[in-house]
């Protein structure tokens, strides 16, 4: 059965030789597994390198790109399937719904961007889909860092954190991906946000003036 990946990544190569590898690689996995690849469309970067490599394996390759960018002349004209949207909000939207899964491969801005959006959907199960961090040379570490530090702090529920799978091996991404289960509904952890608030409101009124 074909399922899509969709892949978040960089439109530059990066300053390491090992990320253009590890995109090739997962790339080669993809296609082993029969994953179609979704991606934004760009023929520069680390997205001209897995779209690029997929093909040449004889996978199938789809395209998402709004018309602002593809204007700069920077749209990869040998996949298999190019869409144009009017917005990057629908840019992300139709990624989204293309796709069975995210992998989020070393990226700028927009692949953060591009993160927090799906785990936000995930967490108000707006699109509940596995989410992959691509954790090549350590380089999303001070990130998991920070996600885990605002667990800690109570910003971020353990189960949607614990959810994020994180590997640097594109053959144990995609086993944890076939494997992956959902955290919690929002109206579970809603309704104890709910709670503690009130029990914290209720406390602060019964202190002695």
């Amino acid at each position: 059965m074909n399922k899509s990946a969709c892949i978040f990544c960089g439109s530059a190569i990066g300053n390491r030789p090992q990320y253009r590898q590890k995109a090739i690689d997962l790339a080669i996995e993809l296609v082993r597994n029969n994953y179609t690849l979704v991606y934004g469309g760009s023929d520069i970067g680390l997205m001209r390198v897995i779209a690029d490599t997929v093909l040449s394996e004889g996978g199938y390759v789809k395209g998402v790109m709004p018309h602002l960018l593809a204007n700069r002349e920077i749209v990869h004209r040998e996949i298999s399937e190019m869409i144009f949207t009017d917005t990057m909000e629908e840019r992300k939207r139709v990624m989204g719904e293309l796709s069975d899964c995210f992998i989020v491969m070393p990226g700028g801005i927009g692949t953060l961007d591009e993160l927090f959006e799906v785990m936000t959907w995930n967490q108000l199960e707006i699109s509940v889909k596995p989410i992959a961090i691509y954790n090549v040379e350590g380089y999303w570490n001070d990130l998991i860092k920070q996600l885990d530090h605002a667990s800690a702090e109570g910003f971020i529920r353990q189960e949607h954190r614990d959810a994020i799978i994180i590997s640097e091996d594109p053959a144990e991404l995609l086993s944890k991906i076939a494997g992956w289960h959902p955290a919690s509904s929002p109206k579970e952890w809603v309704e104890k946000l709910k709670s503690d608030t009130a029990e914290l409101h209720t406390n602060l009124q019964n202190q002695p003036k």
